[in-house]
C-alpha cells in the first residue's frame, strides 16, 4: 500500500480524499494556489506545496507544477479528485513516466472517454444506446447553425472536454445557436484549455440518471446502482439521490449492464460514472463517461456502505475488488444537496467574500457534510462556487427528504449569498417529493426566479412567535443587567407587542413561563420553548411541542428569520412605537433603471455596445465571468448608451456601474 499520496485538487474533494487516506494510515500532500494559502485542505494535509497564482490555468491545471510537487515530497501516488486534471490523459502519462501511480483509470480509458465525441463513437460500437447528434468538431457559428438546423431544434451545444455544466448551452433557434456557440467555446477554453464543441439533439422531458461503476486492474467491473441527478440549474447538478425514484428493476439492470460493457470495452479500472439521459418512457441514451470520482459519490456510499475513495486507492495499488456484482445491495435512500455560494434571490448569481459565520448541522449516522471551508474562510471568484455537500440517509425517500429539510434549516451561513433557502424549498415542493423530476424542473417550477418558499399562515405566525420570544428574552437580559437599574425601580417585563412585516402589523401578547414564553397571535397561542440566547444563529427549541429550527439574525432592530426556504423579516416593537412609525414619511427608492450594474463580482469579459449606440430590449450588452461561468447581460428595454463606465478586462464589484443609458 502507498505511504504517501498527493491530492491534485482543492476544496471539499481534497479534504474528502484526505479523510479516507488518513484513516488508512497514508500520509497526504496538498497543493495550493495563492488564493488557497489558508484553505482547509492545506491545513488538513501532512505537507503542502505552493503551485502558483490564483487562476487555475496558472496553478492547478499546470502539469509541470504538480509534477514538481510530487518530486519535492516523494509522493508515490496522486488522487486527482474531480475537475482540473482528473480526466487529462497527458497528466496520467506524465505520472506513468515518472513511476507515480494514478489513482484513477488507465491512459487508454481517459483518452477514450474523456473526449465526449470519441466516447460516443465507442459507446455506439459497444452497443450502448446513444443520443442522435453530430459528432464532428464545429468550426464556427455558421457551421453550428447549419448542423443544428439539420438535427432539428432544440439542440445542445457541448464542450468536448467539458463537465460540471461548463461549456454547455441549449438552443431553440439559429440566433441562440450563434450566441450559445460563442459562450460554450469561451467557457470550454477557460475551464478546460480545449475549445472544441459539438452538437446533439436535446431530449425533451429528460431525466439525468447515472450508473456508478468500480473496477480493478484485473478485469473485474461492477456497477453500484444508479443516482438520479435531474435537479439541475444551467446544466449543473443541484440535488442528487440514490437510488432513482423513476427506475424499475428491469431498466436498472439494463443500464447497469451497458455501463459495465462500456467500461470493459476500454479496459477500465478505478471509479467511473456512465451518465445517461432517460425519457418519460424509460428509454435511455448514453451521454458521457466521467473517468473520475463524481461530486455526488457520497449518496452511493450511503446506500451501499462502501468507501469509493478507499476502493480507488486499493485498486491503484493493484488490489482486487473485494466483492462481485451479486454482493452489491442498495439499502435505504440517500439525498445530497450542493451548497453553493450563489444568491437564489438574485437569479442565482455567484457570490464571493468571507464566511463570517459558517456552522453546518451536526453529523450523525443520517447526516453527512463534506466541506472544504471553515468560518472565516474566503470564497474566491477563481473557483467553483460549491461550499459543501450536505447528505442525508433514510430508510425510504421521504425520510431522507425530511432529514435533509431539517439539516438545511440548521445550516447557518453568513457573509456570502448561498442557496440553502432554495434547497430547503425544494425539499418541501410537492412535485419533488412525488419524484416527478426532469432536468427542466427548476426552470418549469421557478420561471420567474426564486422568491422564497410559500409558507402557511400557521408557520409564519410561529416564526413571529419565536421573534417575539427572542425580543422578550433580549429585553429581560437588558433589564436585569447587574447594576444597571436598582431592583426597586424595575418595571415588569413588557407583554404587549406589535409585530411588523412589510406593511402588515400583528398584535402579540407574550407571557413568561417555565422554559420559554407563551405568545398569542391572531387568536392562537404558540408555546415557544427552548434557549433564546443573544447571537444564537439557529433557534433549537420547539413551538407547540414540535422541533422548529428557525434561523434568526438580529439586523438593527429587525429579526431576520428563515425556515423551510421561507424568509421573513419582523420588527418587534411596542404598540406605541408602531403607531408613531406609521406616521413617518416613506423613503423613495432610487431609480437605477438607467444604469447597467454588475449583478455579481467578476471579470468584464467583453462589451457588445459603445457610447452613443441605440439598443433594443433583449440585446446583448456585456459578458461578465464569475467562478468559471459566463453571464450575458442584456438590455431590459430600448434606449441609447450614453456612457461606458468600465472597460473590458476590468474586475467588477457587485452593483458596480458598467454603462449608463439616456
Amino acid at each position: 500500500m502507498f505511504k504517501k499520496i498527493l491530492i491534485a485538487n482543492r476544496g471539499e474533494i481534497a479534504c474528502r480524499v484526505m479523510r479516507t487516506a488518513k484513516r488508512m494510515g497514508i500520509q497526504t500532500v496538498a497543493v495550493y494556489s495563492d488564493a488557497d494559502a489558508d484553505a482547509l485542505h492545506v491545513q488538513m494535509a501532512d505537507e503542502a506545496v505552493h503551485i502558483g497564482p490564483a487562476p487555475s490555468a496558472e496553478s492547478y491545471l499546470v502539469i509541470d507544477k504538480i509534477m514538481d510537487a510530487i518530486r519535492q515530497t516523494g509522493a508515490e501516488a496522486v488522487h486527482p479528485g474531480y475537475g482540473f486534471l482528473s480526466e487529462n490523459a497527458t497528466f496520467a502519462k506524465a505520472l506513468e513516466k515518472e513511476g507515480v501511480a494514478f489513482i484513477g483509470p488507465g491512459v487508454k480509458a481517459i483518452g477514450a472517454m474523456g473526449d465526449k465525441i470519441e466516447s460516443k463513437k465507442l459507446a455506439h460500437d459497444a452497443k450502448v444506446n446513444t443520443v442522435p447528434g453530430y459528432l464532428g468538431i464545429l468550426a464556427d457559428e455558421t457551421e453550428a447553425a447549419k448542423v443544428a438546423a439539420d438535427i432539428g431544434f432544440p439542440v445542445m451545444i457541448k464542450a468536448s472536454a467539458g463537465g460540471g455544466g461548463k461549456g454547455m448551452r441549449i438552443a431553440h433557434t439559429a440566433e441562440e445557436v450563434a450566441s450559445g456557440f460563442r459562450s460554450a467555446v469561451n467557457e470550454a477554453r477557460s475551464s478546460f484549455g480545449d475549445e472544441r464543441v459539438f452538437i446533439e439533439k436535446f431530449i425533451e422531458e429528460p431525466r439525468h440518471i447515472e450508473i456508478q461503476v468500480i473496477a480493478d486492474k484485473h478485469g473485474n467491473v461492477v456497477h453500484l446502482g444508479e443516482r438520479e441527478c435531474s435537479i439541475q440549474r444551467r446544466h449543473q447538478k443541484v440535488i442528487e439521490e440514490a437510488p432513482s425514484p423513476f427506475l424499475d428493476e428491469k431498466t436498472r439492470a439494463e443500464m447497469g449492464a451497458q455501463a459495465v460493457a462500456l467500461a470493459k470495452a476500454v479496459d477500465y479500472s478505478s471509479a467511473g460514472t456512465v451518465e445517461f439521459i432517460v425519457d418519460a418512457k424509460r428509454n435511455f441514451y448514453f451521454l458521457e463517461m466521467n473517468t473520475r470520482l463524481q461530486v455526488e459519490h457520497p449518496v452511493t456510499e450511503l446506500v451501499t456502505g462502501l468507501d469509493l475513495v478507499e476502493i480507488m486507492i486499493r485498486s491503484a495499488a493493484g488490489e482486487k475488488l473485494p466483492f462481485t456484482q451479486k454482493d452489491i445491495k442498495l439499502t435505504g435512500w440517500a439525498m445530497e444537496s450542493r451548497i453553493y455560494a450563489e444568491d437564489p434571490y438574485r437569479g442565482f448569481l455567484p457570490s464571493t467574500g468571507r464566511l463570517v459565520r459558517y456552522s453546518p448541522p451536526a453529523e450523525s449516522d443520517s447526516v453527512r457534510c463534506d466541506t472544504g471551508v471553515y468560518e472565516g474562510a474566503e470564497i474566491s471568484m477563481f473557483y467553483d462556487p460549491m461550499v459543501a455537500k450536505l447528505c442525508t440517509y433514510g430508510t425510504d425517500r421521504i425520510e431522507a427528504i425530511d432529514r435533509m429539510a431539517e439539516a438545511l434549516d440548521r445550516f447557518h451561513i453568513r457573509g456570502v449569498g448561498h442557496n440553502v433557502d432554495f434547497l430547503a424549498a425544494m425539499m418541501a415542493h410537492e412535485r419533488f417529493r412525488d419524484g416527478r423530476l426532469t432536468t427542466n424542473f427548476i426552470a418549469e417550477e421557478y420561471p420567474d426566479g426564486f422568491e422564497g418558499a410559500p409558507v402557511s399562515k400557521e408557520t409564519e405566525n410561529a416564526m413571529r412567535a419565536v421573534a417575539v420570544a427572542a425580543e422578550c428574552a433580549n429585553a429581560e437580559r437588558n433589564r436585569m443587567i447587574s447594576g444597571q437599574t436598582p431592583v426597586g425601580d424595575r418595571h415588569p417585563p413588557q407583554s404587549a407587542w406589535k409585530v411588523r412585516h412589510d406593511d402588515a402589523a400583528e398584535d402579540a401578547e407574550a407571557t413568561l413561563v417555565d422554559g420559554g414564553y407563551d405568545v398569542s397571535i391572531d387568536g392562537s397561542t404558540y408555546a415557544v420553548r427552548g434557549a433564546l440566547r443573544a447571537g444564537e444563529p439557529v433557534f433549537g427549541g420547539t413551538v407547540n411541542g414540535k422541533p422548529f429550527p428557525v434561523q434568526m439574525e438580529r439586523r438593527g432592530i429587525d429579526y431576520h428569520t428563515s425556515i423551510a426556504g421561507a424568509q421573513r423579516q419582523f420588527m418587534v416593537i411596542s404598540r406605541k412605537a408602531s403607531e408613531l412609525l406609521d406616521r413617518m414619511p416613506k423613503k423613495e427608492a432610487a431609480d437605477l433603471s438607467k444604469f447597467l450594474l454588475s449583478p455579481m463580482p467578476g471579470l468584464l469579459v467583453s462589451l457588445a455596445v459603445s457610447e452613443g449606440e441605440p439598443v433594443k430590449a433583449g440585446q446583448e450588452l456585456a459578458v461578465v465571468e464569475a467562478m468559471k461561468m459566463e453571464n450575458v447581460l442584456r438590455a431590459v428595454k430600448d434606449g441609447t448608451v450614453s456612457k461606458i463606465h468600465a472597460a473590458a478586462g476590468a474586475s467588477l464589484a457587485v452593483d458596480q456601474q458598467i454603462m449608463e443609458f439616456e
